[in-house]
């Protein structure tokens, strides 16, 4: 099990980089579990929060359709 981020050394997860979140993001639009992920607990959690914040913003749907 290695962690994305951490294999990439990447410190912070920019809500802004929509590119990225859209990968972690399944074709229902929910946020995909820590284990088919498989990221660590930490860095989950900072997904969790950049996406939720990308979405407040109206850079990624709650929804696909």
């Amino acid at each position: 099990m290695h962690c994305y981020f951490c294999q990439r050394n990447i410190k912070e997860i920019d809500f802004r980089d929509t590119k990225t979140l859209e990968k972690f993001i399944s074709a229902a639009g929910k946020i995909k579990a820590r284990k088919k992920t498989n990221f660590c607990s930490l860095h989950q959690r900072r997904l969790a929060e950049a996406i939720k914040r990308a979405r407040f913003l109206a850079l990624l749907p709650y929804t696909k359709e």
